[in-house]
């Protein structure tokens, strides 16, 4: 299938969509990561992923741009939500250099960045061990993409 927008719809209790993201789930705050829920996964899902990557930050390394804040993976079809803060699901590197969610925090004086929130249904469990970086993660989990949404916030740094 490839990298297409699908019909699942992925929301946030704590911002809508091109909402502010709130300081809380911010470098700037106490930095958990937002709940979020989806819905309409395609027919065949076996496990979901997500990741929020921000394409704004000026930054290009090993032919991937932006800036990588939260990778998970090994989340179970029956997975239709997380909690803010949450635990489960198995992390992966951020370009911060931790596993994890790392918040939304650009540079001073850069102004407004988009935050894209994502959330991938794969064919398959894919079982991945932690640590996986983005392209690590996206090369294993491509060819098993069955469908993928977004939520997009924004966040300026005080």
């Amino acid at each position: 299938m490839g990298f297409a927008l699908s019909n699942m719809q992925l929301t946030s209790t704590a911002f809508e969509h091109h909402g502010k993201i709130p300081a809380k789930h911010t470098g700037e705050g106490t930095d958990v990561s937002p709940s979020l829920a989806w819905t309409a996964a395609p027919e065949g899902t076996r496990s979901f992923a997500v990741i929020c990557h921000d394409p704004d930050a000026p930054l290009v390394k090993s032919g991937m741009y932006g800036f990588v804040h939260w990778l998970l993976y090994n989340l179970p079809a029956t997975t239709t939500r997380l909690q803010e803060d949450t635990g489960e699901g198995t992390p992966g590197t951020t370009d911060i250099g931790q596993t994890g969610y790392g918040g939304p925090m650009p540079p001073e004086g850069h102004g407004s960045h988009h935050y894209y929130f994502w959330v991938l249904a794969l064919d398959q469990a894919l079982d991945l061990e932690a640590g996986l970086n983005l392209g690590q993660f996206l090369e294993r989990a491509e060819p098993h993409l069955l469908g993928m949404n977004r939520l997009v916030g924004t966040y300026k740094r005080a």
